[in-house]
């Protein structure tokens, strides 16, 4: 049984041994993840909001709503098309790196290899993701760890359907939920200190050392399968 003291041990060490490589492709992921929301401005309640929306012309309201249409749309369509793959190709460095302490920025155009599979199974992914989060939101956190592992098996298991891999993730992580989600856990104070930082800790340390680290717990499950 893994222990999280010897998985983050691993995870800081492939981290520091190729420190600049790490910062750069945690970096990357954080950009597709989205990264760090912040509101501006004093906050409106909802009765002054509703106010000031009906007092709008209507085709302003109407051009309002056609705008925010079009980037919720194009959003979804960049994630499907070109930030899955490149989050396969992130998780294939981090995998990498945990091996050899030596992985190429590079490595990331291996999530563009096998693009129809890797399209298909990120597509069953998120949306099962999107149906259990619709149904309750914690079953959709817990789904959300059942899936953790679909990246890595990607790539290293090319011949597996996409139903199968979505099967040996959950799979691999059945029993190991919750002490991953305790794993995640012991990051909450390199989590705050990157907010605290305006995000500065989360770029040079928390970001890389967290994927550093989720990747050798996708390496010591993979020895019990």
């Amino acid at each position: 049984m893994w222990t999280i003291g010897e998985v983050k041990q691993q995870g800081k060490n492939a981290f520091k041994a190729n420190y600049f490589n790490s910062v750069i492709v945690a970096f990357l992921l954080s950009l597709l993840a989205g990264g760090t929301s912040a509101s501006v401005g004093k906050q409106t309640s909802s009765e002054e909001f509703k106010a000031q929306l009906f007092a709008l012309d209507p085709m302003i309201i109407y051009t309002l709503f056609a705008l925010l249409s079009t980037i919720a749309i194009a959003s979804l369509l960049l994630r499907i098309f070109l930030f899955n793959p490149l989050e396969v190709g992130g998780y294939r460095f981090f995998k990498k790196n945990v091996e050899t302490q030596n992985a190429t920025v590079g490595i990331i155009g291996e999530g563009f290899s096998n693009y129809g599979h890797i399209f298909i199974t990120l597509f069953l992914r998120d949306l099962f993701l999107v149906l259990w989060t619709l149904l309750l939101f914690i079953p959709g956190i817990i789904k959300g760890y059942s899936y953790r592992m679909i990246p890595y098996i990607l790539k290293d298991n090319p011949e597996l359907s996409a139903t199968e891999v979505i099967t040996k993730s959950r799979q691999m992580m059945d029993g190991h939920k919750w002490h991953a989600f305790v794993l995640d856990l012991s990051f909450i104070g390199w989590a705050i200190l990157s907010i605290i930082t305006c995000g500065l800790v989360g770029i040079f340390w928390y970001d890389p050392y967290k994927q550093n680290t989720d990747a050798a717990l996708y390496l010591e499950l993979s020895k019990n399968q």
